[in-house]
């Protein structure tokens, strides 16, 4: 067999043409653009069937933050970037660290603005950096379009010998790397509107598998309070004023009484929100909100803040 037959052979249907687009360079802006969204709403059918999959994932990463690990995406080009997005948006809206997920993107960080796309052709550096950088209860959750990267390669395999929880989220039903996954997130999305160019539909779903992902661990693990971002990082001022707003939905208090309170609890919402609900001071509501701090396994309220006011209406009576 030559070597371009290899090549060829190693096709995935994302690499496949699109007979429905196969006019696209004839038509007219209007038309082009509604063909290329049309074949993007196909995307979320494709994701929603992946659910009882991605639900399995969340409880691993769950359980792995809780135990003191990390979630370590692994990808390269357009499934790369996703990753280290998704990463970098998780400490400002849920204030945690680096140490609860963390992103690694083939080609190192100057890959982000500046495609280097030779980097995923390397096993050898994406088993490195899980050797280097991964401990014995972190989860290792490879992203590639085609479902076989060898970057991503490379890292599965070197996790899978430290015996850690694996995951692929790929675009390819027939990823040969899935065998190496406990968890094959396969979205089948069909061949791209542009052939190849899988910064589209195969970026769409992986992008919306990430939020799903990050977003339930993090719910999961007593970052909010029904939907409100309880741990917020008021960083500016569209921030802060979310903040009070929240306080203000959640607890039915007047702004004016919730920015008071926020104050009072130093900037903290899960304090100044145990403090209204409860109706208590905020050095009260400071010691409920530590007394019952977060917990995965506390059914229907994991971030505590129930609890919290609990023990402060049970110690008034």
């Amino acid at each position: 067999m030559s070597s371009w037959q290899s090549l060829l052979d190693l096709a995935s249907p994302t690499e496949e043409r699109n007979p429905a687009t196969e006019d696209l360079d004839t038509l007219p802006a209007a038309e082009l653009t509604a063909r290329i969204l049309e074949a993007d709403a196909a995307v979320i059918t494709a994701v929603q069937s992946l659910s009882a999959p991605l639900a399995a994932l969340v409880e691993d990463c769950v359980a792995a933050i809780a135990a003191g690990g990390t979630v370590h995406y692994v990808g390269a080009g357009t499934s790369g970037r996703l990753a280290v997005l998704d990463a970098a948006e998780l400490p400002p809206t849920f204030n945690v660290g680096p140490d609860h997920f963390t992103a690694h993107l083939a080609g190192g960080p100057r890959a982000m603005v500046v495609a280097g796309e030779g980097a995923e052709d390397s096993a050898e550096d994406g088993a490195a950096l899980v050797r280097e950088q991964c401990g014995p209860r972190d989860v290792v959750i490879g992203l590639a379009a085609s479902g076989r990267t060898p970057y991503v390669g490379g890292a599965l395999t070197a996790a899978r010998e430290k015996g850690l929880v694996t995951a692929l989220i790929a675009a390819n039903p027939q990823a040969p790397l899935a065998d190496l996954a406990d968890h094959a997130l396969l979205a089948d999305v069909g061949p791209e509107v542009v052939t190849g160019s899988t910064r589209m539909k195969a970026g769409t779903a992986q992008k919306l598998l990430l939020n799903a992902l990050s977003t339930a661990t993090m719910v999961r693990l007593g970052k909010t309070y029904s939907n409100l971002m309880i741990d917020m990082r008021a960083s500016n001022q569209k921030l802060r004023a979310r903040s009070v707003r929240m306080l203000v939905q959640a607890s039915g208090a007047a702004p004016e009484h919730a920015a008071e309170v926020l104050e009072e609890a130093e900037g903290s919402i899960r304090v100044a929100l145990v403090a209204l609900l409860a109706g208590a001071e905020v050095p009260a509501a400071r010691d409920a909100a530590a007394a019952r701090p977060p917990d995965p396994s506390r059914a229907g309220d994991p971030a505590g803040i129930r609890a919290a006011v609990a023990l402060l209406t049970e110690a008034r009576r």
